[in-house]
């Protein structure tokens, strides 16, 4: 597997090779200026090159400009990110002088299993965190079959108990929003449980924009004049202007020129790039161009 993904990555190198096909080569990061964040990527968005060739997607990332990242699908029972050891995974980030700071984690599966059998996931989850040296561990959603307010309660309960022992264990802990979570359920809703029921000081927000503008009543500057400092995350995608699905920067309804909040007032640590579906070509291009828009109008304002 190993020499498959370098001679994939030679490949992708010399000949400029994008979602398989041959293309332009990608665009470099022109702007020099240091900024306070670095520019992020949820590597979900590129699930599709990441399962091909996790070595060559990551290096043709960092020629876009993205220094940062947050993954997903970690194998806890084996230790491993996109199939390398965790510590061999953090060497392969250190070789490209890229980090990762945050990392979505299977805890939906965990539910509604025994305090000890998510205590022991926890703890694996921990361990990788650890070895990547990333700041957050953070749980992205549970399946729609268990989205009832019986079990937003208990997932608000869970997130108290996760938050403490992550903290405890020297990371941050956080919760990402996506649509669901602000569904009418008899006048309760799943943001609402969360944001009452779970502790700030353990139980921090990432906050999915797009989400926010595609399905609650309110705007990210709004949720967070409601909870100033708990937004330590930030996922910014676009909307597109006819189907409301995913969309590159740029391309959709969200004017996140006007929109983008104070993220002073936020708390934010890091924020990351995401497109979960719907590219206008492949993924490795819509990478590309929302990276390039948002060094063209929204870099600036962080």
């Amino acid at each position: 597997m190993y020499f498959h993904q370098m001679d994939r990555r030679h490949f992708i190198k010399q000949a400029g090779v994008i979602g398989g096909t041959l293309a332009a080569p990608l665009p470099l990061f022109k702007n020099n200026k240091e900024f306070k964040y670095k520019l992020g990527y949820q590597l979900y968005s590129i699930r599709d090159e990441m399962a091909i060739d996790p070595i060559a997607t990551l290096q043709a990332l960092k020629k876009m400009g993205y220094r940062d990242f947050e993954v997903y699908g970690f194998d806890d029972e084996q230790g491993k990110f996109y199939g390398f050891e965790s510590a061999e995974f953090k060497k392969i980030l250190d070789d490209l002088d890229i980090t990762v700071t945050s990392g979505h984690y299977g805890f939906a599966s965990y539910l509604n299993k025994s305090d000890d059998a998510l205590k022991g996931f926890v703890d694996r989850c921990i361990v990788g965190a650890k070895k990547l040296n990333s700041h957050y561990i953070t749980w992205p959603w549970i399946a729609p079959e268990q989205r009832t307010l019986e079990n937003f309660k208990i997932m608000a309960s869970q997130l108290n108990t996760i938050g403490e022992q992550i903290t405890k264990a020297g990371l941050g802990f956080a919760y990402h929003n996506h649509g669901f979570e602000f569904e009418d359920h008899g006048g309760e809703n799943a943001f609402d449980i969360i944001l009452k029921e779970t502790d700030p000081s353990l139980v921090k927000l990432e906050m999915d924009m797009y989400w926010v503008m595609h399905s609650s009543n309110f705007t990210p500057e709004q949720l967070i004049e409601a909870q100033p400092g708990r937004y330590v995350m930030w996922h910014l995608k676009d909307m597109d202007k006819v189907t409301r699905d995913y969309t590159e920067l740029g391309n959709g309804s969200i004017d996140y020129v006007k929109l983008l909040p104070d993220p002073v007032k936020s708390g934010l640590d890091f924020y990351y790039l995401e497109q979960g579906g719907n590219f206008a070509t492949d993924s490795m291009t819509s990478a590309a161009d929302s990276a390039e828009y948002f060094k063209e109008n929204l870099q600036v304002k962080l």
